[in-house]
């Protein structure tokens, strides 16, 4: 018996495909999952740096997301096509956490943020020929239960290496989902890419139809 794969239906024009500066699979699946016409060209951008700029400069989380996904989007040059760039931070009490160093990293993650709320800042930005033409950031709020350590190398063994691509060390999609008590925020936002609006704004640019 053949698989069944389905093809998501393309609800944009195509005169005005778009590119995505990112290489998050994740990002790719909602994009593709929500009918847009895209092409990927991975951005070549010194993360590290900016985030170190941010630190001395005194920045919130919400700017270092958005000058990340500025970044990222500016990096496409020569094209005159609308480029998306997206990107995440996490804070929790003041400290921004990245996406963990191996297992033992994303095991001190899950400790620190257990019994806590953080904030996810997910940044998405639009541009075109080297100009950005829109941003945004949501903020959802999570709330990490106060799990035992046996739940936490439970979870680790299940997940193994695909939590390290996560911010946070989780995917709610997957089982991370049972590492809270409560969420409050959009869910796409949570993956990665604040969606409803990005949308919205495509279709006051007419890249999608009204």
């Amino acid at each position: 018996m053949t698989d069944l794969v389905l093809t998501p239906t393309l609800i944009q024009n195509r005169a005005d495909k778009l590119l995505l500066a990112s290489g998050s699979a994740t990002r790719r699946r909602i994009l593709e999952n929500a009918g847009l016409a895209f092409d990927v060209e991975v951005s070549d951008v010194d993360e590290a740096h900016i985030k170190h700029e941010g630190l001395q400069q005194n920045w919130s989380a919400d700017t270092v997301a958005l000058r990340l996904a500025e970044a990222k989007a500016l990096s496409i040059q020569k094209t005159d096509r609308l480029v998306i760039g997206a990107d995440q931070m996490l804070s929790c009490d003041g400290t921004w956490y990245d996406k963990p160093e191996g297992l033992a990293g994303a095991r001190q993650q899950l400790l620190e943020l257990r019994g806590k709320t953080h904030t996810l800042h997910t940044a998405v930005v639009l541009c075109r020929n080297g100009h950005i033409l829109w941003r945004y950031v949501a903020c959802p709020k999570l709330s990490m239960r106060a799990f035992s350590h046996a739940f936490v190398e439970q979870y680790l063994a299940l997940e193994g290496e695909a939590c390290l691509g996560c911010v946070g060390s989780y995917r709610l999609e997957g089982p991370g989902i049972q590492l809270f008590a409560a969420i409050e925020g959009d869910a796409f936002a949570i993956q990665g890419l604040p969606l409803l609006p990005l949308v919205a704004a495509l279709r006051e640019m007419k890249v999608l139809p009204d």
